[in-house]
């Protein structure tokens, strides 16, 4: 069974999903697969993931890096969950590339090449946005290309955590 709420952010409105597990779902509303793999049948719960949801989301958008945890269950195929996976290591404020990525993949298979283009599908179907920073991830040339809530957010994100890292900096 899954649970939801919503947080209003100052990109727009955002649904969250949750089951006993953990997080599940944190979509933009309207974004490109929407509530993808959320139950028909759900409700509004409140519930301490989506509190703790919150509090992450209230941090990042105020221009914190979150130093909290959030319980996450990743629903999908094995390659989507190592393509998830790397995506968590990410950090604040950094970027790579859907290549660069591959290329982890390929190593960590023993693989000579891994397609840069299912890693960007596998990228796009990320059920959790922000918490797994899909909005990090760039074309090879450094185009701000493929973010499913919209390529508008994606710029938004990276600039908020430049910012977020500026003052970071100052703060040393």
């Amino acid at each position: 069974m899954h649970y939801i709420s919503h947080y209003l952010s100052p990109l727009g409105e955002i649904l969250l999903a949750a089951d006993q597990t953990g997080l599940t779902g944190l979509w933009f509303q309207g974004q490109k697969y929407f509530a993808i793999g959320l139950d028909k049948e759900h409700k509004i719960q409140n519930l301490p993931v989506f509190e703790q949801t919150n509090h992450w989301l209230d941090l990042y958008f105020s221009g914190v890096k979150p130093e909290i945890p959030v319980p996450l269950h990743l629903i999908g195929t094995d390659f989507q969950k190592q393509v998830w996976e790397i995506l968590l290591t990410i950090p604040y404020g950094k970027t790579t590339t859907y290549g660069e990525i591959a290329g982890k993949l390929a190593a960590a298979r023993g693989l000579n090449h891994m397609s840069s283009q299912a890693v960007g599908g596998a990228v796009g179907h990320n059920p959790i946005s922000l918490i797994i920073p899909c909005h990090r991830v760039l074309g090879a040339n450094g185009s701000l290309t493929g973010y499913a809530g919209g390529i508008h957010r994606k710029k938004a994100l990276l600039t908020l955590e430049q910012q977020g890292l500026h003052s970071m900096d100052e703060k040393k």
